[in-house]
């Protein structure tokens, strides 16, 4: 039985909204009805279908599509009608009107992705008040033309493709019209079989049945592919070794690596394998842009570019390198270039060179980041950029909702202020991707809202929405409990940057527990072990008592369950390495963390592919 609702509860919140009084009651013998007078009506088939299906799962009511305007006027449940016009933007392509009256519902859109949002509004309205729908007017368009998800593939975790289809159904609902799945090794290269040997990879098939299901959605497949630092996955092998930076690894400003990181800028032999990389990813998409990486080369100058960069200057050095790869996509593969902004927003003189036709991403995971500043640099120069947060849930394994939520409504406001092209939600894996995808809804939701129409989402009752729409439970118990695991991180005071004290306190040797602490000035102690353990305790318990939807109620209650686990065992670690006192009793920790591996390996196959599990796992710390 659904609860009466006086105020829809819409994800995302559209941009006007007002309810006219009254209500429509769905009856049984109504049509839908196409009306395009500029274009065939079979290309809005696809949207008649997806509201057909939805009329009869919520309402129970079943009604034919017909095309034209000869069918009676009191027969007509459901109007889709087409009004486009010369030199819509991308914006105005997206907008639709959607209007309920005492006898029928009317959506008129412009184009093909405005129809299908309002199709989606329709939807989570019929998931609401089933066969009694209120009476009422929504204008609504979106404040980015460009509101995407990026999906960490390389760090273990390579979905499924039942996993992939589910991620695009969920952006479609979440009105994201952009998906790049973030790769470093696990695309399946015919000429470079070794790198992806062991990572169940993505093969060339899968890319173009990906790319082609998201062009059904108006969603856009961007390729992404490092290709300058995160190359270890390549470097590691003895026949590209010679093309790294630091063969023997080095010292960064995050400590020792023992593998190497980056290719060697100076080595012609590094751009050639850029290209060749590029020549045989690039053709499985359709997309006209293309994402090449080039964050975080914390090892550039710290070996062979040593003497160039010293005579020359880091900076210059990493923004030859990177106009170069620009160059191969631009000329060669006649796509726009997209790169991480965080290397050259340390050398801001240089900001100004960067080609007018790139897409600088500006990223930053933690609530106060600087978009403000740096989306205010990249303006200045006439750079093209968009904003990228994060969910907040790598290095967390229950996620940080409040620093979530900040990071992703400092981007929104920020973007527009600075008038960002786009908002990418990112999603990484680090240390071995051990967190389960359910955190992440909440800054899907949240993301997708606040980049849809800053105004009106603001203040939304994230936990609540995402309840009904992500999680199928309208009592919003389930959203609610979402919000309250990400939240128990701030049950410990010290501030933990891109991360939790209980994931680090899971993933970190003895050593680099030690180290992270100094780096950070950090003064941790067990004073917060007793309350996150309560804390811990008493939503396990709630977890028993969730009603979840989607056919999915088990498998996630598994997942918040092995999360909780983790977050335990995490904790108690913390309190042995801070004190400095070996384990009580070390076979139930071994037995512990056995049973929290096989737990892993339970959900981790539900959703994703083998390749990657044997390293993950080696991130669980006895």
């Amino acid at each position: 039985m659904l609860a009466k609702i006086s105020t829809p509860i819409l994800l995302p919140q559209p941009r006007s909204m007002t309810l006219t009084g009254g209500t429509l009651r769905l009856e049984p013998d109504r049509l839908i009805l196409i009306q395009s007078p500029q274009s065939p009506a079979v290309e809005a088939m696809e949207h008649a279908l997806e509201a057909k299906c939805s009329l009869e799962e919520y309402s129970g009511v079943v009604w034919p599509i017909y095309a034209g305007g000869r069918a009676p006027e009191d027969r007509i449940g459901l109007q889709l009608t087409f009004s486009p016009f010369e030199g819509m933007t991308a914006i105005q392509q997206q907008s639709y009107r959607l209007t309920i009256s005492a006898t029928n519902i009317v959506i008129e859109a412009p184009a093909s992705p405005g129809m299908m949002y309002g199709v989606m509004t329709l939807m989570q309205l019929l998931r609401q008040y089933r066969s009694k729908l209120p009476c009422l007017h929504i204008e609504d368009w979106p404040d980015f033309a460009v509101r995407g998800l990026m999906v960490d593939i390389s760090r273990g975790k390579v979905p499924t493709w039942e996993t992939l289809r589910m991620l695009v159904n969920t952006m479609v609902g979440l009105k994201l019209n952009q998906l790049q799945l973030y790769t470093e090794h696990t695309f399946a290269f015919q000429k470079h079989p070794i790198v992806w040997a062991n990572a169940s990879p993505i093969t060339g098939e899968e890319m173009l049945s990906l790319d082609a299901y998201c062009k059904e959605f108006h969603v856009e497949l961007v390729p992404n592919m490092n290709c300058f630092g995160h190359m270890t996955k390549w470097l590691m092998h003895p026949q590209y070794r010679d093309l790294a930076e630091a063969p023997d690894g080095c010292e960064t400003k995050w400590g020792r690596y023992n593998e190497p990181i980056g290719l060697n800028p100076l080595d012609p032999r590094s751009l050639e394998l850029a290209k060749d990389i590029f020549a045989e990813m690039l053709p499985h998409f359709s997309s006209r842009m293309a994402n090449i990486g080039g964050d975080e080369t914390i090892d550039l100058g710290k070996g062979r570019s040593a003497a160039e960069c010293e005579a020359r200057g880091t900076g210059r050095v990493y923004l030859d390198y990177i106009l170069k790869v620009y160059d191969v996509i631009k000329n060669t593969h006649g796509r726009q270039m997209q790169f991480w902004g965080d290397i050259i927003m340390e050398h801001p003189e240089l900001v100004p060179e960067l080609p007018k036709d790139v897409i600088a991403l500006e990223w930053g995971y933690e609530f106060d980041h600087p978009f403000d500043e740096h989306g205010a640099q990249f303006a200045a120069a006439g750079i093209p950029f968009y904003v990228c947060p994060g969910t907040s849930t790598w290095n967390s394994l229950g996620g940080r909702t409040d620093n979530a939520l900040g990071n992703l409504l400092n981007a929104a406001e920020n973007g527009l202020k600075h008038g960002a092209v786009g908002y990418l939600i990112t999603d990484w894996g680090d240390r071995g991707h051990l967190q389960p995808l359910p955190p992440s809804f909440l800054g899907y939701g949240y993301g997708a809202s606040v980049s849809w129409c800053l105004a009106t989402n603001r203040d939304m009752d994230i936990a609540q929405t995402i309840s009904w729409h992500l999680f199928d439970d309208p009592s919003g118990k389930t959203g609610q409990f979402v919000y309250e695991v990400g939240n128990v991180y701030r049950l410990v005071p010290e501030r933990m940057h891109n991360g939790t004290a209980y994931a680090y306190g899971l993933t970190l040797s003895e050593e680099k527990f030690k180290q992270y602490n100094r780096l950070l000035n950090l003064q941790i102690d067990t004073k917060s072990v007793k309350p996150v353990l309560k804390e811990i305790s008493r939503l396990e318990k709630q977890l028993a008592k969730l009603k979840i939807g989607y056919g999915q109620a088990e498998l996630i209650q598994q997942e918040y369950a092995y999360a909780l686990s983790a977050m335990r065992y995490g904790m108690q670690r913390i309190e042995r390495l801070v004190k400095g006192k070996p384990p009580v009793d070390p076979k139930a920790i071994k037995t512990t963390v056995r049973k929290l591996k096989a737990d892993f390996k339970k959900i981790w196959l539900a959703r994703y592919r083998p390749g990657g599990w044997d390293e993950s796992v080696e991130n669980f710390q006895i």
